[in-house]
């Protein structure tokens, strides 16, 4: 991955989790990352001083992925700072709460589509005309989710349903990109120790969650790396678009 040298990425929910695994991942391999979070901002600057304390180029900025005013000045932000971005990672995403289909509302349904679906099409809104300009092409990584196969956990229709749709706009996206060389993609995790679990997920469910996967354990954030490095290196993926790929321990094998 020679070629990931000196690119810039930014990575959108970078300040824990997967989110912050592949920001120091790519700044391992002499990538300059922009580590966006919403409200963790400590989390975020400890991200950053541990890609700085290995020498890495790093920097974090703040933005709801509800705003879209925000991502704008973020991603503008993130190019100037950058130079350019040739990755960008749409990790932001939260499952909100666990909710049965009686406790539904129409509230529940904005907020989670709005951070989980709509967050991604304005990332890729505000860096594709970068991309273009650039004149070198680039690569989308959304990420998806194991839910968007089989339907999520208890009360999660509406994080799988969204997540269904990132999959779906990935295929269309690659589609629409392909002539100017921007290659998009997704890795769909499965169920990862992160605090996204510790969050929305009893000890019980994720117990449950476990004994459905054939390498019988929970995945780690640094499970999903290789992954991120793959799509995001065009020596390795150049050819690769509109994939979806699933880091899930096997349990779910399409």
């Amino acid at each position: 991955m020679e070629d990931l040298k000196g690119r810039s990425a930014l990575v959108t929910g970078a300040s824990t989790g997967i989110g912050a695994a592949v920001a120091i991942g790519y700044a391992q391999r002499g990538m300059r990352v922009a580590v966006h979070y919403n409200s963790s901002a400590d989390a975020a600057n400890k991200v950053v001083a541990t890609i700085q304390a290995a020498g890495g180029d790093a920097f974090a900025l703040q933005a709801d992925v509800r705003d879209s005013a925000a991502i704008r000045r973020v991603v503008a932000e993130a190019d100037e700072r950058l130079g350019g971005i040739d990755v960008l990672v749409n990790n932001a995403g939260s499952l909100v709460k666990r909710l049965p289909i009686a406790d539904f509302d129409d509230a529940l349904f904005d907020e989670v589509m709005h951070i989980n679906a709509r967050s991604v099409l304005a990332f890729c809104r505000e860096v594709v005309p970068l991309m273009r300009a650039q004149g070198r092409g680039g690569s989308i990584i959304n990420v998806s989710s194991i839910a968007a196969r089989n339907g999520g956990g208890p009360g999660a229709y509406l994080y799988a349903g969204a997540k269904g749709f990132v999959s779906t706009a990935t295929h269309g996206l690659a589609k629409e990109l392909a002539p100017d060389n921007i290659r998009v993609n997704a890795v769909a995790p499965g169920v990862i120790q992160t605090p996204f679990h510790d969050r929305f997920s009893t000890p019980q469910l994720l117990e449950s969650f476990k004994a459905a996967i054939p390498m019988a354990r929970i995945g780690e954030p640094d499970d999903c790396v290789g992954a991120f490095l793959y799509l995001a290196s065009a020596q390795l993926s150049g050819y690769v678009t509109g994939q979806i790929i699933e880091v899930n321990g096997g349990q779910y094998m399409p």
